[in-house]
């Protein structure tokens, strides 16, 4: 049976990388003009580029080429609640947090760290 959290469709991931990204590296890869996409959980990379809801005009635009982990804890899209800051959140918002990684994880290839992160596991 698969678990809650399991792709529609079968993923293949590459193993994860551990590199360091740089924040201005990060902030490049928004989608736009055809480039890469990434999104940052708890200072974890992944590469979103072949979805669309992470590419300019997308559903989840907002997390494109940031560390999103404060807004997808909170289930929230607003710009402002875009933040790498995770912590100070409540223990039913880091679950919550936790469940996105869960979710990232399966779907998507870890393309490395940012650098200087500072709320990891």
């Amino acid at each position: 049976m698969a678990g809650k959290f399991e792709p529609k469709n079968p993923v293949t991931l590459a193993p994860p990388k551990d590199d360091i990204i740089p924040v201005d590296v990060l902030a490049a890869a928004n989608g736009t003009d055809g480039g890469k996409c990434y999104v940052a959980i708890k200072g974890i990379v992944y590469d979103v580029t072949g979805n669309k809801a992470y590419q300019p005009g997308g559903s989840y635009h907002a997390f494109a080429g940031k560390d999103a982990s404060q807004a997808l804890a909170k289930t929230s899209t607003k710009a402002e609640d875009v933040k790498p800051e995770w912590k100070h959140l409540d223990d039913k918002e880091k679950s919550t947090l936790n469940d996105w990684v869960t979710f990232f994880s399966k779907r998507y290839n870890v393309v490395g760290r940012v650098e200087g992160a500072a709320e990891l596991e």
